[in-house]
């Protein structure tokens, strides 16, 4: 009584000087062209400049059908046009489309004709559209030079300061035709609670009609059923599950799911059916006021959660290639670095079902922003009528996800406004604050009651307070890195911090697919294209000054500038974690990126680890030991995110740069779970007599916390001198390290060998006489001298 058939075959794709050439469908103008030979890769080198043209031309996508027709209706469905579309069917105008972030469906009983059928799509350019609204409704300011606040569509296409200014258009999801009689399922939207061991989901449906006549409703879930006869357009069917078991995020629990089934049936048989798997479990946001401001916590099956979380970017800037596997590859990733959450930024896209589906089975926690960042955006028409219908189907689309915990309204918008000199220019203009206050937080109300809704990042809660204000709901830390050195993130104390970072080059392998320059400097001309940051080198070099020892050469710099990166981070996410419960979350800026780009990733474009990343997982594991400056100078700090009791004997331990031991104290507590436990140290272990020449070490176990008392360019560091042994293993390798000094974060770059090599751990600190082994996979081919030297083993005193 129903099919789909999709129209992915057969397309060809035409505009400017372009006559024609085969068009892929799901994808984008910008793949084709490359495909075809026409433009360079516009990832590499200085290419991104040449190709602005793409974004300014009017493209066509063209295919010819054949068609048997069926009993019924058909719909041509278009899940996604970007952006500025005609969709034409045999010469007749079936409708146009302004909105990426939203499907369309149209009726072609008019149209469609059995035997041949031409589909013809017509994009216009997305600045043309976008800059005559802005003429049309008069400019609002925003972040960047370019419309991109005009026009309902990824604003990080027209560029970012991590991204290329590459605007797209084309056919970006599934296209295809729908056949359907008397009824379909035209909306299906789940609300699943629980409470007091039981567990319920309302299911409401929504019928499109083509004729009267009765249709029955059908969910099944867990084993239970219900069903009901209407004759109208609308129901809603309840269900009761008795002790379900609970979707957890990862590290609380499992994350078991239900499939949820719903099925339209008529006379004749079914007609139309919706399945999705769901799983049960409660959220909620925490903003109870309290001596210190109020709360930003997230509360899952009423247990507080320390969010260890990632802000998430589009994984490229062409959609079609983010299949299911790299976003597999990804969240491996994020996990493996203790990540527990991804904050879907609001500048780039709703992320697919695909991105939800691996959360939900991963336990992944994700908050999805409403898709507004940087910018005055106008709340006229046809932007409200637009962004209704877009966040209701997107509101509609995800909410079955478990680990979708919360919905946002914007990126910076309202701090913007604030603070970002707006109101003057604006006057008395419109900026979203229409959208943030009251269309949004109504539409998740009505389709998604059980979820939180907050109206931006950051936002305060309150009228009265700064939206950033660190004591109240959530704030943005980006003094540092753009004014400040990162050691002021030690003068926060924030509720929950969703964004501060810090920049670095990513690995040397991805760097060199993607630039040719020689000699590579960090101003050469395709380095210089690939750092969006406005003075980004400039911050890069302040930081070093600030920190470390100067580079003399590329090599040293690349090198210093991935390790001050890996440093930034650890100190502002372990000083955050050790306010635990003062501040219950860190997200950092950012996880991945779109593209090879100097930026603020831990995954660099080409999916290489960083540095970064390392000191992520040492810095977001469940049970951490910090050292932490406090009133009477260093403490001990122990974390727990753990649900178990952490018996903790700790030993710390004030030494030379030689490893002799000045003074050794033995502490020992009970970190209770979901807390952190501070621990005072004497002053004959808190105090250095050299600064110069001493240091502080904990060790817990396989835990180990180090306090220098000088930065790293004042410290006398002896020459970096070790014993090297290389074995191979299969197709991986085992090189192992033995110090005959300190060795400061030792780290191993393969990929300067193999683009495909990898280490399995960096940024390792070592005592005279001690060891380290690193694995190296698809190491077994390299050559031992070349990876147990410089420039491919580092370390900071090899500068000395």
């Amino acid at each position: 009584m129903f099919s789909y058939r999709p129209l992915h075959d057969g397309w060809a794709l035409s505009g400017g000087d372009v006559d024609s050439v085969a068009a892929t469908v799901p994808g984008c103008v910008h793949t084709d062209l490359l495909t075809a030979g026409l433009i360079d890769d516009p990832y590499l080198d200085e290419n991104e400049t040449k190709l602005a043209w793409i974004g300014r031309t009017d493209w066509v996508y063209e295919t010819v059908f054949q068609h048997e027709p069926g009993a019924g209706r058909t719909d041509l469905v278009c899940a996604g046009l970007d952006t500025v579309a005609t969709v034409v069917l045999n010469g007749v105008e079936l409708g146009r489309t302004a909105n990426q972030h939203r499907g369309y469906r149209f009726d072609t009983r008019d149209t469609l004709r059995a035997g041949e059928n031409q589909l013809r799509i017509h994009f216009g350019s997305a600045y043309r559209y976008a800059e005559a609204q802005r003429d049309r409704l008069g400019d609002r300011p925003n972040a960047y030079p370019e419309p991109f606040n005009f026009i309902r569509k990824s604003a990080c296409n027209f560029g970012w300061d991590w991204g290329p200014t590459l605007v797209t258009a084309g056919i970006w999801q599934e296209i295809g035709l729908h056949n359907w009689s008397l009824a379909r399922l035209a909306e299906v939207r789940p609300q699943v609670t629980v409470a007091g061991g039981t567990g319920r989901v309302e299911v409401r449906v929504r019928l499109q009609r083509e004729a009267l006549g009765p249709v029955t409703l059908t969910a099944t879930v867990a084993g239970e059923r219900v069903a009901t006869t209407i004759e109208g357009e609308e129901a809603v069917l309840s269900l009761t599950v008795r002790g379900p078991e609970l979707w957890w995020p990862i590290g609380y629990g499992d994350q078991p799911r239900y499939d949820l089934t719903v099925t339209a049936s008529g006379p004749d048989g079914e007609l139309d059916s919706w399945t999705r798997k769901i799983g049960f479990r409660d959220v909620r946001v925490d903003t109870a006021p309290d001596a210190d401001g109020s709360a930003f916590t997230l509360v899952v099956n009423q247990t507080p959660i320390f969010v260890r979380g990632v802000n998430w970017i589009p994984d490229d800037v062409f959609a079609n290639r983010v299949t299911r596997e790299r976003l597999a590859a990804r969240f491996a990733q994020a996990i493996d670095a203790n990540v527990n959450y991804l904050r879907v930024w609001g500048g780039g896209r709703y992320e697919s079902e695909d991105f939800y589906d691996l959360a939900d089975e991963l336990g992944l926690m994700v908050g999805q922003d409403f898709l507004f960042a940087c910018a005055a955006y106008p709340e006229e028409e046809p932007f409200a009528g637009e962004l209704a219908a877009e966040a209701r189907e997107q509101v509609v689309r995800l909410a079955s996800h478990p680990s979708l915990m919360m919905w946002t309204g914007n990126n910076e918008n309202i701090w913007g406004h604030q603070d970002w000199g707006w109101q003057a220019e604006l006057g008395e203009k419109s900026w979203g604050a229409g959208f943030y206050f009251d269309l949004l937080p109504r539409i998740v109300a009505e389709e998604d009651p059980s979820r939180p809704y907050w109206p931006g990042s950051p936002y305060s809660g309150r009228d009265d307070k700064h939206p950033n204000d660190p004591a109240y709901g959530t704030m943005h830390i980006w003094d540092v890195w753009n004014t400040d050195d990162y050691t002021k993130y030690r003068e926060y104390r924030p509720r929950f911090v969703a964004e501060f970072g810090y920049q670095a080059p990513p690995a040397y392998a991805t760097l060199r697919r993607a630039i040719s320059d020689e000699p590579l400097a960090h101003n050469s001309p395709g380095m210089r294209a690939h750092q969006k940051a406005a003075d980004g080198d400039a911050k890069l070099q302040r930081g070093l000054d600030a920190h470390l020892p100067a580079p003399r050469d590329f090599d040293d710099w690349h090198y210093l500038t991935q390790l001050n990166q890996a440093r930034a981070l650890s100190l502002g996410i372990e000083h955050f974690r050790s306010l635990r419960p003062l501040c219950m979350g860190t997200i950092m800026w950012q996880l991945n990126d779109c593209w090879p780009v100097t930026s603020w990733a831990a995954v660099d474009g080409d999916g290489r680890k960083k540095p970064l990343w390392y000191a992520l997982r040492r810095s977001f594991a469940p049970r951490l030991l910090t050292v932490q400056p406090r009133e009477n100078g260093p403490a001990l700090v122990a974390v727990n995110d753990s649900g178990l009791p952490w018996q903790l004997s700790a030993t710390v331990s004030r030494r030379t740069l030689d490893g002799v031991v000045l003074a050794r104290v033995t502490v020992d507590a009970t970190v209770a779970p979901g807390s952190a436990t501070t621990l005072d140290l004497p002053a004959e272990v808190g105090a250095a007599a050299d600064a110069t020449r001493e240091l502080l070490v904990a060790a817990a176990g396989d835990q180990r916390a180090w306090w220098f008392f000088a930065e790293d360019k004042d410290i006398a560091w002896p020459p970096a001198k070790f014993d090297a042994t290389f074995e191979a293993v299969g197709p991986d390798a085992r090189v192992q390290i033995t110090a005959h000094h300190i060795l400061r974060d030792l780290t191993l770059q393969p990929d300067r060998l193999d683009p495909a090599a990898e280490a399995d751990d960096n940024g390792v600190t070592l005592l005279p006489g001690e060891s380290a082994t690193f694995l190296i996979r698809g190491g077994a081919g390299l050559e031992p001298t070349a990876l147990t030297t410089r420039p491919v083993l580092r370390c900071v005193n090899d500068l000395t």
